[in-house]
């Protein structure tokens, strides 16, 4: 059987809000099982200020994906974050924030992993739990189209096409979340964007932390960051990564097969709607780690 796991102990870090230019300090704290992930933010009245990371708490879209609660609490661009418990194999965890953003560091979830590292990993005294998808769910949106479908283990495949510059085009990419995958495939992959976009987020307020220290700039056929791109596939890569963070608001992880085309984070909500809005869809199970005899 496979057991819940949290942080060994609390650890904290400081950063700035991509959106909102603020400083934010981020502790994050072991939690007892079956508690899950949940943020805190200490800089609001108690009683109002917390938010559990669960797919019907996310408020907003367009640019990250925010959560929020009933008393108006929200927390936004959780998904790196979310991304790195779900990599490292965090089941319950606390997150304390005195702001309304989740630090963007280096626009990727490495390091969050790092972190998580540092404070070290404890097994809890309860079986984990997790969803298993028992039919193909599917939702779409124009050329949008994203799948859940069965399988054995956890699995994303995605695809993105960029006409707009020859950097990217089309690029496929996929990722079988195992022990250690997260980590080394896509967990340094960086969120990335245009500079035209990046203007037009400025003068309505929005991107106000975001720089070539935390983002992959294009300008045309051109990164602009210095050293340019972390792997040649680094945006396929970001956008798995991104849907690993998206898909871990099921409130446990899923078992099964993710398809995204064009996909982002509307979407990955959209899916997992779609998947609780149907029971014969899912079922809640305990899991089961395969033993592998020794060989004399």
């Amino acid at each position: 059987m496979a057991w819940q796991q949290t942080l060994k102990s609390p650890i904290e870090c400081t950063g700035v809000g991509v959106h909102s230019g603020k400083r934010v300090r981020m502790v994050l704290r072991p939690a007892p099982a079956d508690t899950g992930i949940s943020f805190v933010r200490t800089d609001l009245p108690a009683g109002t200020n917390v938010i559990p990371a669960l797919w019907d708490k996310v408020a907003d879209t367009r640019l990250c994906t925010v959560i929020a609660n009933g008393h108006g609490a929200s927390v936004g661009t959780i998904e790196h974050l979310m991304a790195a418990l779900r990599g490292c194999g965090i089941d319950n965890a606390m997150v304390e924030l005195d702001g309304a953003e989740v630090p963007i560091m280096d626009g990727s979830a490495a390091p969050f992993v790092f972190l998580v590292e540092c404070a070290g990993i404890q097994a809890q005294d309860a079986p984990r739990k997790v969803i298993r998808v028992l039919k193909e769910v599917r939702v779409q949106d124009g050329d949008k189209v994203v799948t859940l479908s069965p399988a054995p283990h956890a699995a994303f495949r995605a695809e993105i096409v960029y006409d707009n510059t020859a950097l990217i085009r089309r690029q496929q990419g996929s990722l079988r979340l195992v022990d250690g995958s997260f980590k080394a495939e896509v967990s340094n992959a960086r969120t990335f964007g245009f500079l035209h976009e990046v203007e037009a987020m400025r003068k309505a307020g929005l991107g106000l932390g975001g720089s070539l220290e935390n983002a992959v700039v294009i300008s045309g056929d051109r990164v602009l960051n210095e050293g340019g791109l972390r792997s040649p596939d680094e945006f396929i890569r970001h956008k798995i990564l991104d849907a690993v963070g998206d898909l871990y608001l099921a409130g446990a992880p899923i078992l099964g097969q993710y398809h995204g085309v064009k996909g982002g984070h509307a979407m990955n909500n959209k899916v997992l709607h779609a998947l609780f809005a149907d029971p014969t869809a899912w079922r809640l199970e305990e899991e089961w780690v395969e033993q592998t005899a020794a060989v004399a």
